[in-house]
């Protein structure tokens, strides 16, 4: 049932306001929370291009009001079918990294992108659920294509960092890397070539990059340069509807379930987990307290331990964004993209940066391109919906690679049995647990610190960091928040000419 205040048609919280405001057009103009949605998933493809892009892969939970909830799994897919199975290895191009102190190494380039699913979850999103008319769906991101966005300090320190990757690619190049200075926080980005393959899309021209015309010039360029994906791999792709996974007892003060992503992904069992191991004993006490942060160390430790599979496929994803909308009618979207950290190229000359999941070591233990052509990769993102009992439900998710599963415990079990807003869950100062090392974000309590010291490693960051994941989220009755880590941005949508 609606819940909205008078005047209002949704709420959205995005990566970018850019993002934010293609999916409020839709609310304005009629569509539901499902055509929103999707309009925000193109328009990050140029608003976030670091972090999605319509050549990487994703998921969305979809709770409608009045039906049951629903995930379309559009994530990537292995690269290679019905290629011979006796060639030499593809090469891929190594390119270090520097984060702060620290460096690694990426492999990027053609041989690096998996088969991509973003632009087939989009359109099987909007014909099963959308009802605004796919040229207005894609309008938004059409415009900033033709016009160019701002990316702003957050996408643009991003865009900085990946230098050396879009450095690779003549296309990628020309856009993201000045040739006398370092990308500005206040460049103004366009993609012409993005634009025109979107106009063919919002037309039905294009339905997909199977299409003969562009599938021919995408295999074509690989071919030549060492990828892997093949027209079998664009023609067999499949956007998969799967039942959600649900989590009961994830509190112990508010009886609560959480909604999640499930299997063959596995971020949404090990949040599941983790909630329910902390919702067994109850809070050791208040938010941000130093018996609080070791209790959901402990629970992240635990967590890990869990996570720490040599059996399981191969997993992604760096470069994440997450968009959660309601609609008037109560409808939820909770969805979360990824593009690796790009493998600095573009699909043929449709202008879509393609994704590198093929290349980062952390998802291929064992060793780059051993798993069988058409597997869909698995995935730690954890697209949500928390239903509480005597609360309006919300919708959230995060980036943030293995920090998702971190920052999604921390925010639902601090709203289930913190006692904290949904503003205030969002900025609460975050923890994560690598190999015993607690990572603490700086403005923690100093009590606190010492309390969590005197039974862990510590290491205090001394500055808020996109690491600790982004955490997007929209409540059914209009409350919103954004995570300020990633440059979120959120907004309760008002029909034009109301107060």
């Amino acid at each position: 049932m609606p819940l909205l205040p008078a005047g209002t048609v949704g709420a959205v919280a995005a990566g970018h306001p850019a993002v934010v405001e293609a999916a409020a057009r839709l609310l304005i103009d009629g569509g539901n929370a499902y055509d929103a949605v999707v309009a925000a998933g193109f328009a990050a493809a140029l608003a976030e291009p670091c972090l999605s892009s319509l050549a990487g892969g994703g998921f969305l939970l979809a709770a409608p009001d009045a039906a049951p909830a629903r995930v379309f799994d559009f994530f990537v897919d292995t690269p290679g079918r019905g290629r011979p199975t006796d060639g030499a290895p593809p090469e891929l191009t190594p390119v270090t990294l520097h984060f702060g102190g620290a460096t690694q190494v990426f492999h990027v380039g053609l041989a690096s992108v998996a088969v991509p699913g973003c632009l087939a979850g989009y359109l099987a999103v909007h014909r099963r659920l959308g009802r605004a008319p796919l040229a207005e769906v894609v309008a938004p991101a059409i415009e900033l294509a033709r016009e160019g966005v701002v990316l702003g300090p957050d996408q643009a320190s991003v865009v900085r960092l990946l230098r050396p990757i879009f450095a690779l690619g003549t296309r990628a190049r020309a856009a993201f890397v000045p040739e006398d200075r370092p990308f500005a926080d206040d460049d103004r980005v366009g993609n012409p070539a993005l634009g025109s393959f979107l106009e063919a899309v919002a037309t039905g021209e294009v339905t997909g990059f199977d299409h003969p015309d562009v599938a021919t010039g995408i295999v074509e360029e690989m071919a030549v340069e060492g990828g892997l994906l093949t027209v079998e791999d664009l023609r067999s792709y499949r956007v998969i509807e799967r039942e959600p996974l649900r989590v009961t007892g994830v509190g112990a003060r508010t009886e609560a379930t959480l909604i999640t992503n499930p299997p063959p992904s596995f971020g949404g069992s090990l949040i599941g987990r983790g909630l329910q191991e902390l919702g067994r004993d109850g809070p050791a006490g208040p938010v941000g307290s130093g018996p609080r942060l070791h209790q959901v160390a402990t629970v992240l430790d635990q967590v890990t331990g869990w996570h720490r599979d040599p059996a399981a496929p191969p997993r992604s994803s760096r470069g994440t964004t997450h968009c959660s909308v309601v609609d008037a009618e109560g409808n939820l979207a909770s969805m979360t993209t990824s593009n690796g950290s790009g493998s600095g190229r573009t699909l043929g000359a449709t202008g879509a940066l393609a994704n590198n999941i093929m290349g980062e070591t952390d998802l291929h233990p064992g060793g780059f391109h051993l798993a069988p052509p058409g597997q869909r990769v698995g995935s730690m993102m954890a697209p949500s919906v928390l239903r509480r009992r005597g609360a309006a439900d919300v919708a959230l998710g995060s980036g943030g690679s293995e920090r998702i599963r971190s920052a999604l415990i921390q925010t639902v079990t601090h709203l289930v049995d913190g006692g904290l807003d949904l503003s205030a869950t969002v900025e609460a100062t975050r923890l994560h647990v690598v190999d015993g090392v607690v990572q603490l974000e700086p403005g923690a309590d100093r009590a606190a610190v010492a309390h969590l010291a005197a039974r862990w490693e510590v290491n205090e960051w001394s500055v808020t960091d996109l690491y600790f994941g982004g955490v997007n989220a929209v409540t059914a009755d209009g409350d919103h928040a954004a995570d300020h880590r990633r440059g979120g941005r959120s907004t309760l949508v008002s029909i034009p000419g109301t107060t």
